[in-house]
């Protein structure tokens, strides 16, 4: 059975410090739906009605496109241990880079990764929980270092270079291309 809340309690957001792993769904008029795993210690509760998670720059960039068209966002966590839990954040968002207004004060609440390209930044409406029990029982073995070793090693010439034409999603949707590249140590 779901329940459903106006905000984040602290059962809540200790439930959600305790995930590794959460899913982003995104979506735009006329434009495919995104989603999105995540791992990494990326995500912050920052109030009862606020979260925001920190992205880095990999395939596409099809969140921020949605999120500048639309702006509606699900964040999904799993609880792959005992009890049983699922929990979903349905919100608005928006994407906030290294030159924008607000980026010093949502970065203070992370390590900033070698290539983070932006935060997201979400008011949460909604949150709902459900049973879970038919989510399987799991252990996290390790997080995967690769993409930050592969930002760490880049040059960020090269990779400003690369990214600097990724001014849209896959479906056409414009998005803004980070003028800062946060390689090496981030």
């Amino acid at each position: 059975m779901a329940d459903f809340f106006d905000a984040l309690n602290d059962d809540h957001s200790a439930f959600i410090a305790k995930q590794p792993i959460f899913f982003v769904a995104t979506a735009a008029p006329d434009a495919r739906i995104n989603l999105s795993p995540k791992g990494y210690d990326a995500f912050r509760v920052l109030g009862p009605k606020r979260v925001a998670y920190l992205d880095l720059g990999g395939s596409g960039n099809e969140t921020h496109a949605h999120m500048i068209a639309d702006g509606r966002v699900t964040i999904m966590f799993n609880n792959f241990a005992n009890p049983a839990l699922i929990m979903r954040l349905y919100g608005t968002g928006k994407p906030v880079l290294p030159q924008d207004e607000g980026w010093d004060e949502l970065a203070a609440h992370f390590e900033i990764l070698p290539g983070t390209r932006q935060i997201f930044d979400i008011a949460v409406d909604n949150v709902q929980t459900s049973c879970g029990w038919g989510v399987p029982q799991m252990e996290l073995k390790s997080e995967r270092e690769t993409l930050v070793k592969y930002h760490r090693q880049s040059d960020p010439e090269k990779w400003m270079e690369k990214t600097a034409e990724r001014v849209q999603s896959i479906d056409g949707l414009p998005t803004r291309a980070t003028d800062r590249y946060l390689g090496g140590d981030g």
